[in-house]
């Protein structure tokens, strides 16, 4: 009876050591993880208000721009480099000539409404855009109207040019609009028809309110994209200015700054929960010389004194003193990043020595010992216009001061408005202005010597043979020939220095912790921060992971 008893415990014995391997051997297998769940509104501050929801009217207006990109698509999208890639189009061949463009159609897309999208919408929307009273920017008007555009069928579209362009395909980029809600609207309705603030749309969002406060957007649930976003809704909220944004989020009204310039970054850093994501983006700061003011700015006619400007400069000094280090040093008229860049054309460095020597080779000297250079009985003396934006105000403090280093005399001139005028009238001797530049190199209208008055040529740079190669390479259609064109280019500007070219400009944006995958690329406009707002998320949920395992005689273990 005994024996039969420890028989019997040792059985049972066996069996619950079996029975704990195999429940151990479960749990170890599998392992609860954390993975992104739908819901959560992301509350961003913008700085200004809404105007026109409509792709053709937003040019002008950042806010504008933030929301049309969210709620429409165009033809094409312009990736981290600036290069073209399809959107509302599948895809696109070029005739070898460069005269004829055929875009075929994505064959999925539904307007927001529920409407199909079809090469009917992309020939109205030209069609507005050609129209003798379109309200849109007057250089896309210019370039459409010189397009023709057919209705091949239902989803092949074809636009036909009077000459080569080479970008033409960024001018493709627009928002399409839809026909069958616009059609029969008069063109000068549009800045003010209801479409502005109940829009319809093929992007991943679409408008659910809008007030002059704040403008909430939910995900699109049309839109052809296969993944949709993990946010409940994205608001933005408005506020007259940048200044506003830090305040806002110390106060828990906002969970993100839709950007912060240079001049905000020491406060918003200290916001430990607050993660700052900073990437180039497409512009760049430099200063316009008047080439052609004889009476007051002679002294910029000479290479060399333009040259010693340049040697004169720390650049990587300003960017980090007056910029707080949200800047990259760049030389030359066309940025580093773009395939026409030529790496092999020599920049000038930091070298006070080669710049004073260059002063003293024309015959600047101070001759009198005030302090400042001068020649003939004329300083070497200049004013320098800059905006009242605050980094810009900081980095012509910057100039000056370094300039002085030299000798050189340099008044600012602060306008609160009007540069752009007093640039396009070459009423000035210098003047700091940020450029952006996104999409196709091409630096024609800012440096040809028929853009002087037609066009951004501000300081007058009268060049042939730079104006020939400029002309030449937007004609051509081969990459490669356009490169061998743009690198002739950027030889004469390094050797000729028409313009002071200082830093190319960093985007900084600024997210709450809460708010996970937010990545950040290189931006052609401030809008392509929202490019992967498909991934972020607020909200998470346990998940059980089952692990592959391994038999080991009659219990399982993990590897």
């Amino acid at each position: 009876m005994g024996s039969l008893v420890r028989w019997q415990v040792l059985i049972a014995l066996s069996g619950i050591a079996l029975v704990g391997a195999f429940l151990l051997s479960y749990a170890l297998a599998r392992t609860i993880v954390l993975v992104p769940a739908e819901g959560g509104v992301y509350i961003e501050g913008v700085a200004g208000v809404p105007q026109h929801l409509n792709p053709l009217l937003a040019a002008y207006n950042q806010v504008d721009q933030d929301l049309v990109a969210l709620i429409f698509n165009g033809l094409t999208r312009l990736n981290a480099l600036g290069e073209v890639e399809p959107d509302l189009a599948s895809s696109w061949t070029v005739a070898p000539d460069g005269l004829m463009y055929l875009f075929r159609l994505r064959q999925d897309v539904r307007w927001s409404d529920g409407e199909r999208f079809d090469a009917d919408d992309v020939l109205f929307t030209v069609q507005l855009l050609q129209d003798p009273n379109s309200p849109a920017p007057p250089d896309l008007v210019a370039l459409w109207r010189t397009i023709r555009a057919e209705k091949i069928d239902p989803y092949t579209v074809r636009f036909r040019l009077e000459q080569p362009f080479p970008a033409f395909l960024d001018y493709t980029s627009i928002g399409i609009l839809p026909h069958h809600i616009l059609q029969g609207v008069p063109i000068q309705e549009l800045p003010t028809h209801r479409f502005n603030t109940y829009p319809v749309g093929t992007g991943p969002f679409m408008l659910a309110e809008i007030s002059t406060r704040r403008a909430r957007l939910v995900p699109n649930p049309r839109h052809f994209a296969r993944k949709q976003p993990y946010l409940e809704a994205l608001e933005l909220r408005f506020y007259p200015s940048y200044e506003y944004l830090p305040t806002a989020y110390e106060h828990g009204d906002i969970l993100g700054l839709s950007y912060v310039p240079p001049y905000l970054f020491p406060e918003v850093a200290h916001f430990s929960e607050l993660n700052l994501y900073s990437a180039r983006a497409s512009g760049f700061y430099l200063v316009y010389l008047n080439l052609q003011d004889d009476e007051h700015s002679s002294f910029f006619q000479d290479v060399r004194v333009r040259k010693a400007l340049l040697y004169g400069l720390d650049r990587q000094a300003l960017i980090d003193q007056a910029l707080h280090g949200q800047g990259i040093v760049s030389d030359g008229p066309i940025r580093p990043w773009s395939w026409a860049y030529a790496p092999d054309v020599p920049s000038v460095p930091y070298d006070m020595v080669r710049a004073e020597q260059l002063l003293d080779e024309a015959r600047w000297i101070d001759s009198d010992g005030d302090g400042v250079r001068d020649k003939k009985g004329k300083l070497l003396r200049f004013t320098l216009l800059c905006s009242e934006d605050p980094d810009h105000i900081a980095l012509a403090q910057e100039l000056a001061q370094q300039w002085a280093a030299l000798e050189i005399a340099v008044k600012i001139e602060t306008l609160s408005g009007g540069l752009a005028e007093r640039l396009r009238a070459h009423d000035f001797q210098a003047a700091l202005a940020e450029v952006v530049i996104s999409g196709d190199p091409d630096p024609y209208p800012m440096w040809d010597q028929t853009q002087t008055e037609e066009g951004q040529n501000y300081g007058g740079w009268d060049n042939s043979e730079a104006s020939r190669l400029l002309a030449e390479a937007r004609r051509t259609v081969d990459r490669e020939e356009r490169k061998v064109l743009y690198a002739d280019f950027q030889r004469i500007f390094a050797e000729e220095l028409p313009a002071l070219i200082l830093a190319d400009t960093v985007y900084t944006y600024a997210v709450d912790a809460s708010v996970r995958q937010v990545q950040l690329a290189p931006l052609m406009t401030p809008a392509d921060r929202f490019r992967t707002i498909a991934d972020w998320y607020m909200n998470m949920r346990r998940v059980v992971v089952v692990e592959k395992t391994r038999r080991f005689g009659s219990v399982s273990f993990p590897p």
